[in-house]
């Protein structure tokens, strides 16, 4: 069974290239606010601005592998996510989708594209009714990830569909990477269908980005104004492995039986690898999925028990996000 779930999610900046400056005005109104959108009328600014996207995606990836290296050596996972989210603001500005019209004065969409093979982001083509065919072929030669007729009545609800759509799915090389950091049966369960859609609908409503790790087993979110969630995961097979977990941690039988009976997690291991002062923080369990095999519990970090403050995406947004049309 394939994974469906994204194991590593974050915003990235989409980019449109068209040459009715017009109709691009009229794409960055109806793109949603909480996306960085860009707007080129102009093939060479476009090319410009994307000539370097390969080595940043490369040097980001790296930093993704360097994380994972010394997690495998025995370090921690989760201060080092939130210390590269802390450190790295500038990932935000990564080009996640370009939609790129194919009938231009001099080129064309796929000529663009071509020019963009070690990108390794998401392209949709905009055609008109004479290129369709066109667009099919390079869907199915995976020239293209998707192609929207610009003729459509209802193109603006169905482009948007297609970039929520893009925007959510797995990336193939990040999945890959993150999958290694999961066991097996951890893994199974993320697989179960209902489990993924609870994820997906739980990060799409709270957070803008996270991350899936298996030690401790869970998710950890950072929203749009930049607080931090740790969403613990812990299968209903493993509570009584959890409770005695809390019980050398001292905390009461009470919680103690109630982490057995499944109604409250403890964030042991989220307490010892941020080294939180206090007692381990318990939080009350939710059962995900439609067999119970997997229970939840969602924990909010404050700002002391970050190692960095961390830059939030809404002020990023704020600074970069003009939309203006750039013809050059």
């Amino acid at each position: 069974m394939a994974l469906t779930l994204s194991l590593f999610q974050r915003p990235g900046a989409v980019l449109f290239l068209d040459d009715d400056p017009d109709y691009l005005e009229m794409l960055g109104m109806v793109v949603p606010g909480q996306t960085q959108v860009e707007l080129y009328a102009r093939p060479s600014g476009f090319l410009a601005r994307m000539q370097a996207e390969p080595a940043h995606w490369e040097a980001d990836a790296a930093q993704q592998l360097q994380m994972i290296e010394r997690w495998r050596q025995g370090q921690a996972l989760i201060p080092q996510i939130l210390r590269y989210w802390a450190a790295r603001p500038e990932r935000y500005r990564l080009a996640k989708i370009c939609v790129v019209d194919y009938a231009m004065p001099g080129t064309d969409g796929l000529s663009v594209f071509n020019t963009l093979l070690d990108w390794p982001g998401s392209r949709v083509l905009l055609t008109g009714q004479a290129d369709e065919q066109i667009a099919i072929q390079a869907f199915n030669n995976g020239l293209i990830d998707q192609f929207v007729p610009k003729q459509a009545t209802d193109i603006t609800r169905h482009l948007l569909g297609v970039l929520k759509r893009l925007a959510q799915a797995p990336h193939p090389r990040l999945n890959t990477m993150w999958r290694g950091v999961l066991r097996p049966h951890q893994v199974s369960l993320l697989q179960i269908p209902s489990v993924a859609q609870w994820l997906r609908d739980y990060t799409h409503h709270h957070w803008v980005e996270y991350v899936v790790i298996g030690e401790p087993f869970g998710l950890l979110g950072i929203d749009a104004d930049g607080g931090v969630q740790w969403l613990q995961l812990e299968p209903a097979a493993s509570l009584g492995d959890l409770a005695e977990l809390a019980a050398s941690a001292a905390l009461g039988m009470d919680v103690v039986q109630a982490i057995r009976e499944g109604r409250r997690l403890a964030a042991v291991e989220l307490h010892q690898q941020l080294g939180l002062g206090g007692s381990v923080r318990t939080s009350a369990a939710t059962p995900i999925g439609e067999d119970g095999l997997l229970m939840a519990a969602v924990f909010s970090l404050a700002a002391t028990d970050l190692p960095q403050p961390i830059y939030p995406y809404r002020n990023f947004l704020q600074e970069e996000n003009h939309r203006s049309v750039q013809d050059h």
